[in-house]
């Protein structure tokens, strides 16, 4: 018994410590990268609830709400559902924070990868 406490206040311990290391992300970031069908300029509006990562994405078609959105440490992830040409693409962002850049992945359903970076606004 004392053992599954210690086991459990050590596990919680831990969960709160690793929140307390997640970056901080929430805030505007702003971003201009090379793609198939040209440049492309956005600006990323997150909010970090813990793990959890909500947001927007804004480029120049309008805006699109992040889903799936995960804060692990100074890793994040989210996808952004992209509406072009009458089809639903599946874009899926991966992401290392450092200070105030992400190092972004953009992996653009079957078509195209992408790497570049986002920097925040001040």
């Amino acid at each position: 018994m004392i053992y599954r406490r210690f086991l459990s206040l050590t596990a919680l311990t831990l969960a709160f410590l690793f929140a307390a290391f997640a970056a901080d992300v929430t805030g505007k970031w702003t971003a201009e990268f090379d793609t198939a069908i040209g440049v492309q300029k956005y600006t990323y509006d997150l909010h970090a609830d813990g793990a959890k990562l909500t947001g927007k994405a804004i480029n120049e078609r309008g805006e699109t709400a992040i889903t799936e959105g995960k804060v692990s440490g100074d890793e994040i992830s989210f996808v952004e559902m992209l509406k072009f040409e009458e089809q639903d693409i599946r874009i899926e962002y991966t992401g290392k924070v450092a200070g105030d850049e992400i190092k972004f992945v953009r992996k653009v359903g079957d078509f195209a990868t992408e790497e570049f970076v986002a920097k925040r606004l001040k």
